[in-house]
């Protein structure tokens, strides 16, 4: 199983100098299992990574995994690539929308007037819309499982932990990740993963200000890695306020309390 990070930042993207070497795009994971193409979400890293997709000859299909739809996560859509290749099969799945919505009409609306130029019918792939409901299990291709959980957030939110070849990796954003709060829902994605990657969007003493946005810190992540028997935690979903010496420092702090534990940033990849 190979991770890349193309997007690792929250909220709004903050390309710039003082963001560079973390990434300034907003989230999006792609997971490689074997010949499958997993991707987590669809911020502003999801332009980057399709046209990558296209120059590959071997892959003509992927698996879209929305950890919700607010925009950070979903933006790189019209600009994916793939969605204007007439011979490319591409599968969309969310679990937080069913029973008032669904993901179809989402990116419709996203993508019709006055907010967006062109209509979804401008693309040329096959696509298909999956809706779940958080904590169903999914097998969409060979040898891949992914265990769903729903995540506390602002409009609800699904965690996944992806299983692939005896390797678990495990995605818990956007969450607030409060103890005793999904705590078991937590633990289920969470246990004796190879890595999760959490949100850790705000410090501690930045939460006591934030409480019901829907975020986390690496304390909180650090807690839950211990609790499940994690071997490490990747810190994920960086506000964009935090610059890239802010991030060295909170990536520090966070591998002092937890050896091992590392901050993601655009372009790392992570084998498992």
């Amino acid at each position: 199983m190979r991770i890349r990070f193309w997007g690792v930042r929250g909220s709004i993207a903050c390309p710039g100098p003082e963001t560079v070497r973390y990434g300034g795009n907003t989230p999006c994971i792609e997971v490689r299992c074997g010949k499958n193409v997993i991707i987590f979400d669809g911020g502003t890293g999801l332009r980057a990574l399709g046209n990558e997709l296209v120059k590959d000859p071997t892959v003509r299909e992927c698996d879209i995994f929305l950890t919700h739809c607010h925009l950070d996560h979903v933006t790189g859509l019209p600009f994916f690539a793939p969605f204007f290749v007439e011979d490319f099969r591409v599968r969309i799945w969310a679990g937080n929308l069913l029973p008032k919505d669904n993901i179809e009409h989402v990116i419709r609306r996203l993508m019709s007037t006055p907010l967006f130029p062109v209509e979804v019918e401008i693309f040329k792939s096959k696509i298909e819309f999956h809706d779940f409901r958080s904590g169903e299990v999914l097998r969409p291709c060979d040898g891949v499982t992914l265990r769903t959980a729903p995540l506390d957030h602002p409009d609800g939110a699904s965690g996944y932990r992806l299983e692939h070849g005896g390797r678990v990796f495990s995605v818990i954003s956007d969450t607030e990740g409060y103890p005793g709060k999904r705590d078991n829902e937590l633990l289920s994605l969470a246990q004796d993963a190879d890595l999760i990657v959490y949100d850790s969007t705000f410090t501690e003493e930045e939460l006591t200000t934030r409480q019901g946005w829907g975020h986390s810190t690496w304390v909180r992540g650090i807690r839950l890695a211990n609790q499940a028997g994690a071997k490490q935690l990747c810190l994920f979903h960086h506000d964009p306020s935090h610059d890239d010496t802010f991030m060295d420092k909170l990536a520090a702090d966070a591998n002092d309390a937890r050896p091992g534990t590392i901050a993601a940033h655009e372009g790392q990849i992570v084998d498992l």
